[in-house]
């Protein structure tokens, strides 16, 4: 869908770190842009992803997209206004980071995301609708030595490597959008769950 001539793309951590995912190969037809905060391969804008228009004072692109990124910002929020700066009217964008996984590159390494994380992080009021966002690569866990005793080879259940999203933008940004609106907004469109009751209490 993306690889079409004229299409504007731009790849947010492009440089080839461990994997050999070229994405400038995969997308021949398209406007390809890579932009990462170190010069390296496959990179073609330096810069903060936080002051991505900063960067690409002008730049409109059709698809963002970023892989293995999100976790390693130290504000994410902070890049998702920068990509709403940046996307078309119309334009999409996939986010794919993790939500179980080990520690790695520290110390820039801050955040592991669930689906739910990455829906409230690309907020309607910034002008985003959701299409898709879910989890994938399920992982098997159970508690290992070193881990307190009542906890000691219990399975962890609901774990998986990555979540993911998929975004379009619809509107602009409204410009009295402030992240301490978005717990108010939450609370005024869902609620905690209620606890679960134990077998205890049903004798």
């Amino acid at each position: 869908h993306i690889n079409r001539p004229g299409l504007e793309v731009l790849e947010i951590g492009s440089r080839l770190v461990v994997a050999r995912a070229l994405w400038r190969e995969y997308l021949p037809d398209a406007v390809y842009t890579g932009f990462d905060y170190l010069h390296g391969p496959n990179v073609d804008v330096v810069g903060d992803a936080h002051r991505l228009s900063h960067h690409l004072p002008g730049r409109q692109f059709d698809f963002v997209f970023s892989c293995a990124v999100f976790e390693h910002l130290v504000c994410p929020w902070l890049v998702v206004e920068e990509i709403a700066k940046v996307l078309r009217p119309g334009g999409k964008a996939f986010i794919e980071t993790h939500f179980s996984f080990s520690e790695h590159e520290a110390p820039w390494h801050f955040f592991q995301f669930n689906s739910r994380a990455l829906e409230q992080l690309f907020h309607p009021r910034l002008g985003f609708k959701v299409l898709d966002s879910g989890l994938s690569s399920p992982i098997v866990g159970r508690f290992a030595r070193g881990s307190q005793a009542y906890l000691l080879d219990q399975p962890v259940n609901n774990l998986y490597g990555h979540s993911a999203i998929v975004v379009e933008k619809v509107a602009p940004a409204d410009p009295s959008f402030s992240w301490r609106d978005v717990a108010q907004d939450l609370a005024a469109t869902s609620s905690y769950p209620p606890p679960v009751a134990s077998s205890a209490d049903t004798v």
